[in-house]
């Protein structure tokens, strides 16, 4: 199935695959590693990059039914792709209302949950309440050592205390989120996990959500009442360091538009940054930072930069990653596998959206929500074979 405003095929040059099947099969793997605790699902920044609304249909088609937003704006279009599906999800917002009433109508209006973590928020939810006469659900934030949005944490009696006098406010969850889930040893996790269970000591029965994608594999398994993953619904890796559990969701292939052969001592790209060290056979590809891949992955004379995959090889990104065109040094490929049109991998079984990012000098996170405009967005439903593949590996 092919996205609605996506670039035809025809003449796009390069195409996005998203597998909607290993998203549903990534979320499947963590709700089973959590349960009894629900597994929501994060889909904030257009869902990672990947389409907040294909991805929500599917996500609810998996059985998911709370799902997490940043922007009230984003709930808007989750609510409206879930009309059908799952017309009574439950849709946070995690930015909150920005101090702004218009906001907290347009929550109410569409029967988003506000995650609040300060006073404006709460007495400007409070009033939407109150002017509508009918109780209003809520999440709280509190923070436990990311000094981001949230209540103070030694708060939680006070404000434990004006929910009590606030009696058209349903608080549904108690929340905070990690600062460094992703390295299971930080000794920050368990004082996070020490604060967060002293604090939510003022809500009784309240439900509780602390861990991230990373906090779904931690040793202490803080999974409380509710576990809010976005990045390993993707394909991202939550255990850096670790073979990653989850199945490749993004592919990303671009054609060549143009081979060539320098001599060495010959230069590549803006500033001339590269210098063939040999006879280099050169591969151009219409793929450029407009389209999402970092111009830090740039290969320079003395740093390695990103790769293809050609025709079994990988190859180096040689020169700087311009605007539109990225070079890259097919030498080692058979001569016969190379030609105008021929693909080259750039995201997919062969290099991963963490690879990518690591010799990127940036995050995974980065690279996906960067995923660019132009291509040729499709979507599929069922499991390709090159996840049979990464399923078979796992198994």
């Amino acid at each position: 199935m092919t996205a609605a405003g996506a670039v035809p095929a025809e003449r796009a040059q390069a195409a996005l695959r998203i597998d909607l099947a290993a998203i549903q099969n990534n979320w499947r793997l963590l709700r089973d590693r959590v349960a009894p605790a629900d597994c929501a699902a994060v889909i904030k920044a257009d869902a990672y990059g990947t389409g907040l609304e294909h991805v929500a249909a599917a996500l609810a088609n998996a059985g998911c039914s709370s799902l997490f937003v940043a922007q009230i704006d984003e709930g808007l279009r989750a609510r409206a792709a879930l009309a059908s599906a799952l017309p009574r999800a439950r849709l946070f917002v995690l930015n909150g209302l920005a101090g702004e009433e218009a906001h907290a109508r347009a929550c109410a209006d569409a029967d988003l949950v506000p995650v609040i973590g300060c006073d404006e928020d709460a007495a400007l939810w409070a009033g939407e309440a109150k002017r509508l006469g009918k109780p209003r659900q809520l999440a709280l934030m509190f923070d436990t050592g990311m000094n981001r949005l949230g209540f103070d944490r030694r708060r939680a009696g006070k404000i434990a205390a004006w929910l009590a006098g606030a009696p058209l406010l349903r608080p549904v969850l108690v929340a905070s989120h990690f600062i460094a889930s992703q390295a299971p040893q930080d000794a920050r996790n368990a004082l996070q996990i020490e604060r967060f269970e002293e604090l939510r000591r003022a809500f009784p029965g309240a439900p509780a959500s602390l861990a991230n994608s990373s906090g779904v594999f931690l040793p202490q398994q803080p999974f409380y009442d509710q576990v809010r993953p976005g990045y390993a619904l993707y394909g991202g890796n939550p255990t850096p360091g670790a073979p990653n559990p989850m199945a490749a969701v993004v592919r990303l292939e671009a054609a060549i538009l143009q081979i060539r052969e320098v001599e060495a001592g010959e230069t590549v790209g803006y500033d001339g940054r590269w210098t063939a060290r040999r006879t280099t056979r050169l591969a151009t590809i219409g793929v450029g930072y407009a389209d999402g891949l970092p111009r830090s992955a740039t290969g320079t004379d003395s740093e390695a930069g990103g790769e293809g995959f050609v025709a079994g090889e990988r190859c180096p990104i040689v020169g700087r990653v311009s605007m539109d065109l990225t070079v890259i040094d097919v030498t080692d490929v058979a001569p016969g596998s190379l030609a105008p049109g021929a693909r080259v991998e750039l995201l997919g079984d062969h290099i991963g959206v963490d690879d990518l990012a690591a010799r990127s000098g940036t995050i995974g996170y980065e690279i996906l929500t960067n995923l660019g405009r132009r291509y040729a967005r499709s979507y599929v439903s069922g499991t390709g074979a090159h996840d049979r593949a990464k399923g078979s590996a796992r198994a």
